[in-house]
């Protein structure tokens, strides 16, 4: 019996290696980590229990029944984080590139059937050269098979996508189709086709890196939510962020404890917004002096920078934070920050995050280049996920809600369970001097009394009390007073139930 112990040690230590000590030193010159060291950063310590370790390939054409490798390709296994129960699976570039064969998905889909079984989150480390070509159709059905795992799983349990690496072809889709994605600068990054198909088909030029590297997808595509430095710091921030997600969509968000309390006044927020309704300031100043110990995760802070999105706590629990930003854009709304903002919106719902609101928003950006990229429909997402949207809803205008940005920013219409408003707020069709242009359309030649009609449709629309009195307002508050009323709020909605009419599923804007 010891001699058979020893020789599955042996075998063990064998698997680990990968592809062998030369490859896994060329992974390390590229200031990589191998998939093994990915997992034992991102996991607790010791809590790893990996399966398949001694899973090969079953190809036997272009000579590869002469080239196994035990694992083929991929690391898979369970442990936690912090305590808590996760899934994990981890390409390892060193055994062919980390490409995926039949053999390799079916492990993929093992730790993602399991996962859905027991209610816990899925993390994929991505680092392979896509298709293992010598199977053909074989490994595009694995594709497929992964593909499906991920729509079943998309609400059910969340799933992260660590992009440290390359990540091609029909590859991408699986990360595409999870919940959030995080890459790594100068080492990563993600394409359909690669800098060589599209200079055959289109006759561009493109390196990698400006094609699908960390800033073009985290920056201009808005496909990644954030970039890290190196491997590590994306492992360790995956850690932190992990704590603000529950584990599956049948639990509430989970708790911490906290010394920050409940009814923590900032005066600082009193003179926050500007007495000139044109000057913008730094809603994320807002944020941070409303949630727990100033702790906010901002996801996609590079991307469609004129909404915030990004989870933080309140007395301990998880929430969602949307906010419209006046630094960009004067905070409007236009076609990505209303995707961005929709499908943030939709992952909190599916997980019993509740949403607090912040509205600064003069209206939706005009223009053609809007109008031709569709933003009635990508607007539409917005309004869709806040309209769908079961979770306690809190919204709090700050200054401007105007026109449909107003209903759309989870307004007491869509089912906004407690709206709140700053003495500051301006809640109209639009802003005053626009409206006296139309309205008093032959005063408003003349400067004066353009003026005069400003001021005069400022003081009686251009206030949250017009809104208080019909009841879209549930009550004018002090800046400084906002941390404890959204507490408070949050507090008497930890029960709230909210059943949408049965459907198979509604058609989103999409």
């Amino acid at each position: 019996m010891q001699e058979i112990i020893h020789q599955l040690e042996k075998k063990r230590d064998l698997a680990k290696l990968g592809g062998g000590e030369k490859r896994i030193e060329a992974q390390h010159a590229k200031g990589k980590l191998t998939a093994r060291e990915r997992i034992e950063v991102l996991l607790d310590e010791n809590s790893f229990e990996e399966w398949d370790i001694f899973v090969e390939h079953r190809c036997n054409d272009f000579g590869m029944e002469q080239k196994t490798i035990p694992g083929d390709g991929v690391v898979i296994g369970y442990g936690t984080i912090n305590g808590r129960l996760v899934f994990v699976y981890s390409q390892d570039f060193t055994v062919f590139g980390g490409s995926l064969s039949e053999a390799h998905a079916e492990k993929i889909c093992k730790v993602m059937d399991h996962a859905m079984k027991v209610g816990a989150p899925v993390i994929g480390i991505s680092d392979s050269g896509g298709a293992r070509i010598q199977e053909g159709v074989a490994s595009l059905g694995g594709y497929a098979e992964v593909f499906q795992r991920n729509v079943m799983a998309s609400g059910v349990v969340p799933q992260i996508s660590l992009i440290m690496g390359p990540c091609a072809g029909g590859a991408v889709y699986s990360p595409a189709i999870t919940d959030f994605i995080f890459m790594v600068e100068d080492s990563s990054y993600m394409f359909v086709t690669g800098p060589e198909v599209v200079k055959t088909v289109t006759h561009e030029s493109v390196t990698a890196e400006d094609l699908g590297g960390a800033a073009t997808h985290t920056s201009r595509s808005g496909v990644a939510d954030l970039a890290f430095e190196n491997d590590i710091e994306a492992l360790m921030m995956t850690r932190r962020f992990f704590n603000f997600l529950p584990s599956n969509n049948k639990e509430g968000p989970p708790r911490r404890h906290t010394a920050d309390a409940q009814a923590r006044a900032e005066s600082s927020l009193d003179t926050l917004v500007p007495d000139n309704p044109n000057q913008p300031y730094d809603m994320k100043e807002l944020i941070t002096k409303l949630v727990d110990e100033e702790d906010f995760f901002e996801l996609q802070p590079d991307y469609a920078k004129n909404i915030i999105t990004g989870f933080a706590r309140m007395e301990g629990k998880t929430v969602g934070i949307v906010a419209n930003q006046p630094m960009v854009l004067a905070g409007c709304l236009d076609i990505n920050s209303s995707i961005k903002g929709g499908r943030f919106v939709r992952f909190c719902d599916a997980f019993n995050i509740p949403i607090v609101t912040l509205v600064d928003v003069p209206g939706f950006m005009p223009g053609t280049a809007q109008e031709y990229g569709g933003i009635i429909r990508h607007g539409a997402k917005l309004l869709y996920a806040y309209a769908e949207c079961t979770v306690p809803k809190i919204t709090v205008i700050t200054r401007k809600a105007y026109g449909g940005a107003y209903d759309v920013m989870a307004s007491k219409h869509l089912r906004g369970d407690v709206n709140l408003a700053w003495p500051s707020a301006e809640i109209a069709v639009m802003g005053p001097k626009g409206a006296v242009e139309i309205i008093f359309r032959e005063e408003a030649k003349d400067p004066e009394k353009l003026e005069q009609r400003t001021e005069e449709y400022r003081t009686k629309f251009a206030n949250p009390f017009v809104a208080s009195r019909r009841g879209y307002i549930d009550d004018v508050i002090s800046p400084r007073d906002t941390r404890q009323r959204i507490c408070r709020s949050l507090a008497m909605l930890a029960e709230k139930d909210l059943i949408n009419p049965w459907k198979k599923h509604g058609n989103i804007p999409l």
